[in-house]
């Protein structure tokens, strides 16, 4: 990660303790901030831990009412909801369409509707569209156990076992990125706990804007600076307007006391408080990340990246397609950290004739 990509992430996490509206891209401190590893550090976890609160925002820009759910769910409403057990745990997921199958990995502090809600109708026009609220998140049971990759990756194993999915493009965001980039991984491998647990194998995988580059993971999950300024709690209106500012690019989405408030409610209402507590507060997800790895991805593979993405810079995206064999990489223009929500008909355009070929 560059000075400059430190200094974006730094100005980001500090919009909480700013007097002036969000403005994701202002001068102010980003310089002396970009000189200090220490403080980028944990303003970059700041950052990361204000954008797991609550993945998609209740009210789009412009949109003068909110939702009952994210703003793109009544797009998906034709998707039919249902709940599967799996190693005795409730997992709710959204079956839709009809033609090959796409499974849909969300993110961090998200679920199926809010990452994939404004995209999961066109996708379903000419796939058999697979997603689940992961184990921790969503309407699926959260127990409070040490979450690890590797117990996502076992539940996405299980849950296409389940559904005897076989022959599968994979897609995943952020946090159902690299879960997704491991799974893919351990599937081609041949890497399973015993033979009954083999990781049906997807035939194209998608990332979009994927967590799980060692560098960037090791500023998110390192200890906390003493005598650093602190930024303002996730749990609060403070952190959640800078949780807004960190996901998307156009400030409209972090301006308006109205939607600050129903978005602040809905994030408390999520009850995943703990997971992503458990997530940041496992330094063992670094022993996780993928350096090294993916050229054992040898599939097709498209990754997809948001141009002003702050949480996870444009450069991880190159990562992901040098690292993997023939990978191609699409970046969206005037897109932040989440182009299935602020851009979708980018998004859409950006993988349809991929997955589709």
């Amino acid at each position: 990660m560059t000075n400059a990509d430190i200094s974006v992430l730094t100005g980001l996490a500090v919009l909480g303790e700013r007097k002036a509206p969000c403005c994701p891209t202002g001068p102010d401190g980003v310089a002396n901030d970009a000189g200090n590893p220490m403080r980028s550090r944990m303003m970059i976890r700041a950052a990361m831990l204000a954008a797991a609160l609550a993945m998609a925002p209740l009210v789009a820009p412009g949109d003068g009412h909110a939702a009952a759910q994210p703003a793109a769910a009544g797009r998906a409403a034709k998707s039919e909801a249902q709940t599967i057990q799996l190693f005795g745990a409730s997992i709710k997921y959204y079956e839709a369409g009809q033609g090959p199958t796409l499974v849909l990995v969300h993110g961090l502090g998200s679920s199926a509707q809010g990452d994939w809600g404004k995209v999961m109708a066109d996708l379903a026009k000419t796939h058999h569209v697979l997603a689940l609220d992961q184990l921790g998140f969503g309407a699926s049971d959260k127990p409070m156990i040490d979450y690890a990759i590797q117990t996502w990756v076992d539940f996405l194993g299980e849950f296409l076992r389940q559904k005897k999915v076989t022959d599968f493009t994979l897609m995943g965001e952020s946090l159902g990125g690299w879960i997704s980039a491991q799974y893919t991984i351990q599937a081609l491998d041949g890497i399973a706990a015993d033979p009954a647990f083999a990781l049906p194998k997807p035939f194209k995988l998608v990332l979009c804007d994927a967590a799980g580059r060692h560098d960037t993971m090791a500023k998110a999950f390192g200890p906390k600076p003493a005598g650093a300024d602190a930024p303002p709690p996730a749990a609060s209106l403070a952190g959640q307007k800078a949780m807004l500012g960190a996901i998307f690019h156009d400030p409209r989405w972090s301006n308006g006391p109205a939607a600050l408030k129903r978005g602040f409610a809905w994030s408390l209402s999520k009850g995943d408080a703990w997971t992503i507590h458990a997530v940041y507060s496992n330094p063992a997800l670094l022993n996780e990340t993928v350096d090294g790895k993916l050229k054992d991805i040898t599939i097709p593979t498209l990754v997809v990246w948001g141009a002003e993405d702050k949480l996870l810079p444009p450069a991880d995206g190159q990562f992901y397609a040098d690292g993997i064999p023939g990978a191609k990489l699409v970046t969206i223009p005037d897109s932040g950290h989440a182009p299935m929500i602020e851009t979708p008909k980018a998004f859409l355009a950006a993988v349809e004739s991929f997955i589709s070929h």
